[in-house]
């Protein structure tokens, strides 16, 4: 019974163990008018690292500037850094004002970007269009 009573109530935090990972991976840049969201992943798709304006530590309106944009590229760039990426396809989506900002961030930490494909979903002829209004 006593043996119980001095084992430790919370077990102490592990430090979080980094894969390494192919050289070579993909950036997605998602620059939408309120945030801009950075997801660096493999080839296959599993993701290494992220960053958004909103992690690096901005609020409101700051949140989609281009210097927030740039933070947060920088902040997603180091990590996959650490574990081992060098060369990065980028994906830009969106339209918003943090699009060329995160790239220029990716390659100035230190990945060299081999590729930029821009993939925002363009709508071909769209949804049918409401009924006019009659007054």
């Amino acid at each position: 019974m006593a043996a119980a009573n001095n084992a430790p109530a919370t077990k102490p935090a592990k430090a979080k163990k980094h894969k390494k990972v192919d050289s070579r991976g993909v950036a997605h840049v998602k620059a939408s008018f309120n945030n801009t969201l950075v997801c660096i992943t493999t080839g296959r798709g599993e993701v290494i690292s992220r960053g958004s304006a909103g992690t690096v530590g901005f609020k409101g309106t700051r949140k989609s500037t281009p210097f927030a944009a740039q933070r947060a590229a920088e902040q997603a760039a180091s990590l996959a850094l650490r574990q081992g990426m060098r060369e990065v396809e980028v994906r830009v989506k969106g339209a918003g004002s943090g699009r060329e900002s995160a790239v220029r961030a990716l390659s100035n930490s230190g990945l060299k970007v081999i590729s930029i494909e821009d993939v925002t979903p363009l709508p071909h002829n769209g949804c049918r269009a409401r009924k006019k209004r009659r007054v």
